[in-house]
């Protein structure tokens, strides 16, 4: 691979071989931040995110009051302001991170003040009103722009609420329960697809007590949150680009150390095994009720397609990109429907796959809420455009490997969203 400062070019390679350790999980990190931010003590944060994204959420923390220090070893140190934000002084800049704004807006809203939360222009773009009902249900003021950040929170006293999600969204329900935290009576949220279970596992690693129903979980307000030491899991979402380069190559070996292996997200296992993929998962331990495993995967020998609907596309939204990446490279095809949330992400995820996998010479069925992807297909290397999606540009950067031709990637640089040291370690495991 060659490089400037936009562009990455991946040439194709005949294997994928090697070791790789993922930087700590995205989603984790946002959480442990923030409560981290709230709580009583100094946090000490192993292995946390190397991405923009979760130290937009520091950065919105130390405006809030509470102490970062990253210390040379990697670990982060964060001082609580010990369940009292003082008023910032500046706008919270989330970045790109809709985690960030979605989340953080929950977490303040039952605090007195004002809280203007800006980012850069995706995360304007992207929906805030699915946050602003319950909150505004609990009590908070919220000011949208059309929908949309810029979004002013007036925080102050919040009563408890029942809420049932309309939407499968593990933001909206963590939003719900950060300000449920700070209500007065025990919040409850009803969800009908049950999303990823990082911020209940969060909360209790805190102090905070939570139960959970069939198809609920409730939380109490007024309690108070103590400062953890905690090692953050390698990230699975990352760990996907990497399963699925194993998965285009028969004889791939890789090892993927110390990955967060939380059952709610084990879905993406699941479709990629239903793919041919072979994971033999080791070492399997658990730390702040979330599982950790190491993962031994073997390409597939026969490489299948998938049929990702009805409520499956919910738990593995983050991924779909690149596995409609190589949906061509299957022998069955790939067809993604549900999932019209990919359209209101960092970029509309829907429109830009077919797009580039078109530049790449495949034959694609665009859908409102998804595509299919013909099997038996060969992709030829091209020009892609990411549009400043990280996803996008890591998903090409994993179907490249197996093009005819070299492929180059405008905005490569999108990656460190979320993994700045992506196109590195894709280089050291590609076998050419």
């Amino acid at each position: 691979m060659s490089s400037n400062s936009t562009t990455q070019t991946v040439q194709p390679a005949r294997t994928v071989r090697g070791s790789v350790r993922l930087p700590g999980d995205k989603s984790i990190s946002h959480r442990y931040a923030m409560l981290a931010g709230l709580a009583k003590g100094t946090s000490r944060l192993a292995n946390f995110s190397t991405g923009a994204d979760p130290h937009s959420s520091l950065a919105c923390m130390e405006a809030l009051g509470a102490t970062v220090v990253k210390r040379d070893d990697g670990v982060i140190e964060v001082t609580g302001v010990a369940g009292t934000f003082q008023q910032p002084t500046r706008d919270l800049d989330c970045g790109n991170s809709g985690s960030t704004m979605r989340m953080l807006a929950g977490l303040v809203a039952s605090h007195p003040g004002t809280y203007t939360f800006v980012g850069d222009a995706s995360l304007t773009k992207r929906p805030m009103q699915r946050i602003k009902g319950p909150l505004e249900q609990m009590g908070a003021r919220i000011e949208l722009t059309d929908g949309h950040a810029p979004m002013t929170v007036h925080g102050g006293p919040l009563k408890a609420i029942d809420f049932s999600t309309p939407i499968a969204s593990a933001q909206v329900k963590t939003a719900v329960l950060f300000a449920g935290l700070g209500a007065d009576g025990t919040t409850t949220l009803q969800e009908a697809v049950r999303t990823r279970d990082h911020s209940e596992h969060a909360l209790r690693a805190f102090g905070a007590e939570l139960e959970r129903g069939r198809d609920s979980i409730s939380i109490r307000g007024g309690q108070a949150l103590t400062a953890i030491e905690a090692t953050v899991p390698g990230d699975l979402s990352s760990a996907a680009f990497f399963l699925c380069a194993a998965l285009l190559f028969p004889d791939s070996q890789l090892v993927l150390d110390d990955v967060g292996m939380n059952p709610s997200r084990s879905t993406l296992l699941d479709v990629l095994t239903g793919m041919g993929l072979k994971i033999t998962v080791l070492n399997l331990e658990e730390k702040h009720g979330e599982m950790i495993g190491t993962l031994q995967v073997n390409g597939a020998e026969v490489l299948k397609g998938a049929e990702i609907t009805g409520t499956l596309p919910a738990l593995i939204i983050d991924e779909l990109p690149v596995i409609a990446a190589i949906a061509p490279y299957t022998r069955d095809g790939v067809t993604i429907r549900d999932a019209k949330e990919l359209r209101v992400k960092e970029s509309d995820r829907i429109a830009l796959v077919v797009q580039n996998l078109r530049a790449m010479g495949a034959e694609v069925e665009e859908f409102e809420d998804g595509m299919h992807v013909p099997g038996g297909q060969t992709l030829r290397g091209g020009v892609v455009d990411s549009a400043d999606d990280h996803r996008i540009a890591m998903a090409f950067a994993v179907a490249a490997l197996r093009a005819e031709g070299e492929t180059v990637i405008h905005g490569a640089e999108a990656a460190a969203i979320s993994f700045p040291e992506f196109f590195t370690l894709l280089n050291e495991i590609a076998g050419r």
